[in-house]
């Protein structure tokens, strides 16, 4: 009898997890664009050199399991002018953003076409932080700074993807 209950159980679960894969936006192609040569800061220009490549990377990362030929594409335009002004703020870390315009095309499915904007604020970031680390030491410029900005918008655009 236990034996049934156990098979039972698992089989259920199996149809559980079946069904929310089923649910999954599939995603073909994941493309950022950032036109650095717009900015007028030559220091801004330099530290986001990466972030097209970084945040392209750091969304697939989070899509492990959803990419298909048939899916969709995601194609984030980051605001220039952010960049700039978020790495030249006298106001600091704590009043800080990435933002962009965000993309969901399918050529398959009519219902997948979305198209919003992005903010992720400073304290968005900060649970993408390592652990114990000195936030009041943060500045704009730093690498935590950048990784945890770039790991809250990979995580908020896959989350919405599927919400």
């Amino acid at each position: 009898m236990r034996f049934k209950t156990l098979t039972a159980g698992l089989m259920a679960a199996t149809m559980l997890t079946t069904a929310a894969f089923a649910d999954m936006t599939m995603v073909k192609e994941v493309e950022v664009e950032v036109e650095l040569e717009d900015l007028a800061n030559a220091t801004a220009a330099e530290h986001w050199n990466m972030i097209s490549d970084d945040l392209e990377n750091a969304i697939v990362e989070r899509l492990v399991g959803q990419t298909d030929d048939e899916g969709v594409r995601i194609s984030i335009d980051i605001d220039e002018v952010e960049l700039a002004s978020t790495l030249q703020s006298a106001a600091g870390v704590a009043d800080s953003s990435l933002s962009g315009t965000v993309k969901i095309l399918s050529p398959n499915d009519n219902s997948k076409f979305e198209t919003y904007d992005l903010s992720v604020t400073f304290e968005q970031a900060i649970l993408f932080l390592p652990e114990d680390f000195d936030v009041t030491a943060l500045t704009t410029d730093s690498k935590e700074y950048y990784d945890g900005m770039i790991a809250a918008f990979a995580d908020h655009v896959v989350k919405r993807l599927d919400g």
